[in-house]
């Protein structure tokens, strides 16, 4: 299906077969996205709502790390712009390097977030649990499964956040 322009976020996610569970984690996301938003005047709000929202369109085709890549191929693919793809390609954890996605068993791609939007839902979504809003330390908690770079990295980006939305 060619994308529109008044597509509704939540009908993209019910088209791509997301469950109710994700729309709801994607608004949260919204949520807290949009207060970092709102406090640069130089963020498109625009950007961070759809992105927020699109974030987890991967989730009706797959619940592995897999998600990002394939939720950013499926926008590109009904013509959703690039800004929104990559949002979505880099929202997992603090990003993935081209390695990291090679030893992943992911395409090589480089899924770091560098647009301010990008890192924006980037760290949202590190501090929405379900639809619950947690702090990043306890966000960092729950990830301690990851490598301690991996955990450096999203506490990096907290704070890159934390400064470009202070």
């Amino acid at each position: 299906m060619p994308y529109r322009s008044d597509n509704n976020p939540e009908d993209l996610l019910r088209e791509a077969g997301c469950s109710e569970k994700v729309i709801m984690h994607c608004r949260a996301v919204r949520d807290v996205a949009l207060e970092y938003a709102e406090r640069n005047a130089l963020v498109s709000a625009r950007l961070v709502t759809e992105g927020a929202m699109l974030h987890d369109i991967g989730r009706g085709a797959s619940h592995t790390i897999l998600h990002a890549q394939l939720g950013a191929d499926h926008l590109r693919q009904i013509g959703i712009s690039e800004e929104i793809a990559r949002i979505v390609e880099c929202h997992t954890g603090a990003g993935l390097t081209a390695d990291e996605c090679t030893v992943l068993g992911l395409s090589p791609r480089d899924c770091m977030p560098k647009t301010t939007e990008e890192k924006i839902v980037c760290h949202a979504d590190n501090l929405v649990e379900g639809k619950k809003r947690v702090n990043i330390e306890s966000s960092l908690a729950s990830a301690m499964y990851l490598k301690r770079k991996v955990r450096q990295r999203m506490y990096h980006l907290a704070q890159d956040v934390e400064m470009l939305c202070g």
